[in-house]
């Protein structure tokens, strides 16, 4: 694939392991870095969901594709020693948080333990290694107030998702602390994102991938918390932050050991209901209330309103969201559309996706989609 002299040519032949890289933003985040000529590896427990953006892609052609647990430490270890990345983004969890009620343990062994195991096998590198630990917006104790959280604001979570995301944070934090900062080689940034739409979330209980599944089928879909306002964000956006860290971490330690969140413009906050309705266009409804229906109120805990206070990557990184509302949803709509009619395209219609999203920062001078922003740093 060709690579571009713009926009993280910094990841050209550097060696990038990926964990998680089956899941939804994993796959996203290595097709770009495979865009960007990396040298990727993948590490995952298994292949997701079926279909999966992972198979559709067809990333085990261009990649080491592994499957392994992360709370397998030993093998873990071996693996990152052997590998021995200039660049580890680490995505791999328990990501649902219905799943984290059905099964507790196994989501704060995910979600908390790996994120240690990761943190270990780190300790024994020996080589320059940029780390971009990846949890969630969820990771704060939400109040349910109306402003942004900050990054210096309380962590915790009334609900087990939320309380796995916050112990990973603390697990960080205090493996920064204790090691990784006196460690000359290794530098280390957590990123926190949330409300991540876009092609190839393919996962259960989740609104949009519920939605497509049922409107390609002409059947409405059932929806809880029509009014719950989420401020959506397409994938590609989080990710940009995610690489626009690892870019800075490896120019500079400024930064390192901090936490960064990335959110979408708030123009983007609106309801449930709103997202599905413009949605649904797309798919032909022209009266929304053909396209679903309203079920009861949730078994299990969700927050009605979360969202991130994103000052400190635009003070930081210079780092500003690309995408408006309307884009928003067409990049998502019209990546279903497009599976829906012709899963053969797949492959090409994301690349140009990521080729149009790199365009439209750089129209918009947003600092990491200009020419190669790694010369600039100090």
């Amino acid at each position: 694939m060709s690579t571009s002299s713009n926009s993280f040519s910094i990841f050209e032949g550097k060696k990038v392991l990926v964990t998680g890289h089956t899941g939804f933003k994993g796959s996203w985040l290595s097709q770009w870095l495979i865009q960007k000529g990396a040298e990727l590896s993948g590490i995952s427990k298994d292949i997701p969901t079926q279909p999966a953006l992972f198979e559709s892609l067809n990333l085990d052609q261009h990649m080491e594709h592994m499957i392994l647990d992360i709370r397998d430490l030993e093998n873990l270890r071996e693996t990152i020693k052997r590998i021995k990345p200039d660049f580890i983004f680490h995505l791999a969890a328990q990501p649902i948080v219905s799943v984290s009620y059905d099964d507790p343990l196994g989501t704060f062994s995910s979600n908390a333990m790996g994120t240690a195991h990761i943190l270990e096998s780190v300790r024994s590198l020996d080589h320059k290694c940029v780390l971009v630990m990846i949890t969630s917006d969820k990771c704060y104790e939400n109040v349910e107030w109306v402003w942004g959280y900050k990054e210096t604001d309380m962590l915790g979570g009334k609900d087990i998702y939320s309380g796995s995301k916050a112990a990973a944070e603390i697990i960080i934090h205090s493996y920064y602390h204790s090691f990784i900062k006196k460690m000359p080689n290794i530098r280390l940034a957590s990123v926190r994102a949330g409300n991540v739409i876009g092609g190839g979330d393919w996962a259960l209980n989740r609104i949009v991938p519920d939605c497509m599944r049922s409107w390609s089928k002409k059947e409405k879909v059932l929806i809880r918390s029509p009014h719950a306002t989420r401020p959506w964000q397409h994938v590609l956006e989080p990710l940009s932050g995610y690489l626009n860290i690892a870019m800075d971490l490896w120019q500079r330690d400024k930064f390192n050991g901090e936490s960064y969140n990335f959110g979408p413009p708030s123009e983007n906050s609106i309801t449930v209901l709103e997202l599905l309705s413009k949605l649904s266009v797309r798919w032909g409804y022209d009266d929304p209330e053909a396209a679903f229906n309203i079920e009861g109120p949730s078994k299990f805990h969700e927050a009605g309103l979360l969202k991130l206070n994103c000052d400190k990557a635009l003070f930081d990184l210079n780092w500003l969201p690309t995408l408006n509302l309307e884009e928003l949803i067409n990049f998502t709509g019209d990546w279903y559309y497009m599976f829906d009619q012709s899963p053969e395209d797949t492959q090409s219609f994301t690349e140009q996706q990521i080729r149009e999203y790199e365009h439209k920062a750089e129209l918009k001078s947003i600092p990491w989609s200009m020419l190669d922003k790694s010369k600039s740093l100090i």
